[in-house]
């Protein structure tokens, strides 16, 4: 593999990148394919849950915080460009934040898709993970947006009488939603239990709808569980270093456990596979690698 082979990945705030996928972009960063990362708001509105960097001077500048955190979190995966969508964190619903005029979730879509496109075509991604379509179990605001511009700008990306102002077209050839599958849940849940330990997923985590019946492919990144707890952990304001749901179990168990990264391919312009342990495959079979 080469860095003919782009990755691009979409996220919300800064710290969803290491809590969604960052082993999977730590391997395909580590065997040579491009990887970039577009982050659509600064995180404002992020509650700081590490008591350490509960401080007058953190909340007064947390937009400049939160950067500096991605971007170390970005270098400890592997990413090669970090692009920023350029909207404020919209906070939960009926929040005052949620009324920001420059908040994500009141941005026009067309503005938002083609701030979007612009980026697509820049980096000529072949592939392209985002969030998914159904978000039942977790709907922020911001989260719920990501997915509302992201499958505008996967069909415009590649049209040259859409946003013409936005560089010259790329169609990118497949498109992920990412997903935090059941079975994960009740494997690490299982292993708490057997070590004698209490559990982080409470019933709450038992009541979301399960996706599982979704995922088409799983990635194995049990040789990257460590380098996520690194990424989470450069997010110093977002992540407790105690935090038993990230780091109550070591890095190893964890891979033994559930080895996997899990993903819905949703769209794909080479084919439809349904049983993938590649985003790449059916690409880098392909001669469409311009």
């Amino acid at each position: 593999m080469s860095k003919e082979l782009r990755l691009l990945t979409i996220h919300a705030h800064p710290d969803d990148e290491s809590s969604k996928g960052a082993g999977t972009v730590a391997l395909y960063s580590d065997t040579g394919i491009k990887t970039a990362l577009v982050c659509c708001t600064g995180g404002e509105e992020g509650d700081i849950l590490n008591p350490a960097m509960d401080l007058p001077e953190v909340r007064s500048n947390i937009a400049s915080v939160r950067k500096e955190e991605l971007e170390k979190a970005a270098t400890i995966i592997g990413y090669d460009t970090v692009h920023y969508l350029g909207y404020r964190d919209s906070g939960m619903p009926d929040s005052e934040a949620n009324s920001h005029p420059d908040c994500f979730a009141a941005a026009p879509i067309d503005e938002a898709v083609e701030r979007l496109v612009k980026i697509i075509r820049a980096e000529r991604p072949h592939v392209i993970v985002t969030y998914p379509d159904d978000q039942q179990g977790y709907r922020h605001p911001d989260h719920l947006k990501v997915f509302d511009i992201s499958i505008p700008a996967w069909e415009a990306a590649g049209d040259p009488e859409l946003f013409p102002e936005a560089g010259q077209p790329w169609e990118p050839l497949k498109l992920y939603y990412t997903t935090w599958s059941r079975s994960r849940i009740e494997a690490l849940h299982k292993v708490f239990l057997d070590l004698g330990l209490e559990s982080p997923f409470s019933e709450d985590w038992f009541k979301r709808p399960s996706q599982d019946h979704r995922i088409t492919a799983k990635i194995d990144v049990s040789a990257y569980g460590q380098r996520r707890n690194d990424a989470l952990l450069a997010h110093a304001t977002q992540v407790d270093p105690e935090s038993t749901f990230w780091f109550g179990l070591p890095s190893g168990v964890v891979a033994e456990a559930y080895p996997w990264d899990d993903y819905v391919l949703a769209f794909s312009r080479v084919g439809g596979i349904t049983e993938e342990t590649d985003l790449f495959a059916g690409i880098k079979e392909s001669s469409n690698r311009a």
